[in-house]
């Protein structure tokens, strides 16, 4: 059976397992490298041998984006609808190689509804938007409608994180715009957010992950509006017990109208390295 439309994200977006194989989605994969190790995030990643692989190597793992003509690829067949979710703008050049893609396409196969958004977020941000598109595709609406509706779901999404370790972050220059940055000890742990634009701010610090996940969940208690029509994501990296934490500390403070926990998959996982929480509502 085909759909009337196709959702396409790239590989940070943690896609819940019931869509990993829906042929209403598709995840064009990002590169990852450790060393002299070069991978796919695909589904072959394998996050525990990843992880054991950054570990027991002394420079610093890198991503990269995928090509145009990658997601020209994705943007084929039968859907007249297509919409493309990527990593902020500020992040990677996954979204300028999703427009390129788009143009491609158009060049080579015409017109077609194509609309490529940059989440402005990463992670569970792009999930809360790809969901949100397939949402707004089955209530039937017209596609421009749908575009409008996305920006706008999009501008009022809140993105957090907190991480034991940043320096895969930093020694990648995802941190340029945080000026005050003070993690000299292992026990001092930033709150960490994204500002409108999509680039990376510290929000708090706190001594010690719990301190560090409750101030997490007090700030997101206090900035979320309308918790109640709102769906609560959060995603790890090899940290259930913490996330199921966060998700008790935030449901003590305002009710969600849903909650989803996902394992991040390549890109999430080199940057928030081992144990780290990412929060999107």
């Amino acid at each position: 059976m085909g759909y009337r439309y196709k959702i396409v994200v790239d590989s940070c977006c943690e896609l819940p397992e019931e869509y990993k194989k829906d042929e209403r989605f598709e995840i064009v994969p990002l590169g990852l490298e450790v060393g002299d190790f070069h991978m796919l995030d695909d589904e072959t990643f394998n996050q525990a041998d990843f992880l054991a692989k950054v570990a027991a190597c002394p420079v610093c793992p890198k991503s990269s984006c995928p090509s145009p003509e990658k997601f020209m690829k994705a943007y084929t067949g039968q859907a007249e609808n297509v919409y493309v979710v990527t990593l902020s703008a500020n992040l990677s050049g996954s979204y300028n190689s999703a427009l390129l893609g788009k143009n491609l396409y158009q060049e080579k196969y015409g017109e077609k509804n194509i609309f490529v958004i940059n989440s402005k977020s990463a992670s569970c941000g792009e999930t809360q938007i790809a969901l949100k598109a397939m949402e707004l595709e089955e209530q039937g609406l017209p596609f421009e409608e749908i575009c409008a509706k996305l920006k706008k779901f999009r501008d009022e999404e809140n993105t957090y994180f907190i991480l034991d370790n940043l320096e895969t972050l930093r020694k990648n220059g995802r941190l340029s715009g945080v000026k005050a940055l003070v993690a000299s000890t292992l026990s001092i742990k930033p709150v960490m957010g994204a500002t409108p634009e999509g680039t990376i701010i510290q929000l708090s610090q706190t001594i010690g992950m719990k301190k560090g996940l409750q101030k997490m969940a007090d700030i997101i208690a206090k900035e979320v509006k309308n918790p109640e029509e709102k769906c609560l994501m959060i995603t790890h990296c090899n940290a259930l017990k913490r996330a199921e934490s966060l998700k008790e500390m935030v449901l003590k403070k305002v009710n969600c109208k849903k909650v989803m926990i996902l394992d991040t998959a390549g890109i999430s996982s080199m940057y928030a390295n081992d144990g780290g929480v990412i929060a999107v509502i």
